[in-house]
């Protein structure tokens, strides 16, 4: 069987082998980048599975070098910084698919890395129909594409695989933890800020007024509901 390749991207040396060393105990194949043009690089050489990138990095930053592949790539990417909800806003809102605070421990890392991969791997699908139609919103599940008012709008693999789960119960409130655990995994069950952080984002993708929104709607407290617009 094939190993996995990840691409660890982090300019503390010391760091990126300890990350190496787990990683490729663990049974990964690993390719690595202290810079971010060098990660970017190394992206186009190797063609890695998944992605765990630093946001402070010399000569390129991680947030544009997060900008920047997922241009052109839905690859799975968890960005490592300190503690700072700004940091994880602004990752998410780059493209990235999970975040870990530094310092963090291996075993939290190969977590994160296994959740990630296994998402990918079981990605939710919809048996019928190959689209849903929500008036001006329309999901093209067969093509893995969505489009607002006939336009198309990219999604990240995670933002997809959560408007469709939400989709799928239409006019239904969906509770936080049910969420939570669907589209993350069940060791996601608490953290509530990735939710409503990836549902603002959802929002300013699909919504002519993100302050106000008409298909993803908040329930206080219990979860969100997205509404079918052509039952109005």
């Amino acid at each position: 069987m094939k190993k996995p390749i990840v691409l660890v991207v982090n300019d503390d040396s010391k760091i990126l082998r300890f990350v190496r060393a787990n990683l490729r105990a663990s049974g990964f194949k690993v390719a690595s980048a202290m810079t971010g043009i060098e990660a970017l690089a190394q992206f186009e050489a190797t063609g890695p599975d998944i992605i765990i990138l630093d946001l402070k990095l010399p000569e390129l930053g991680g947030l544009e070098v997060c900008r920047r592949i997922r241009q052109k790539s839905d690859i799975p990417i968890i960005i490592t910084a300190k503690k700072n909800l700004r940091d994880v806003v602004e990752g998410f809102n780059a493209g990235a698919d999970d975040y870990i605070t530094k310092p963090f421990a291996v075993e939290e890392l190969l977590v994160r890395v296994n959740a990630v991969m296994r998402r990918v791997k079981n990605d939710f699908t919809h048996s019928s129909p190959e689209q849903i139609k929500l008036g001006n919103l329309v999901i093209d599940l067969a093509q893995r594409r969505v489009f607002v008012g006939g336009k198309a709008t990219h999604l990240t693999p995670t933002e997809f695989k959560l408007l469709t789960y939400l989709a799928a119960h239409v006019d239904k409130v969906v509770p936080h933890d049910q969420i939570l655990e669907s589209i993350w995994g069940n060791e996601y069950r608490e953290c509530t800020h990735y939710l409503r952080v990836s549902i603002g984002r959802l929002r300013k993708k699909i919504e002519d007024d993100p302050g106000n929104p008409e298909y993803i709607v908040t329930c206080s407290g219990v979860g969100y509901m997205i509404r079918n617009l052509c039952a109005n």
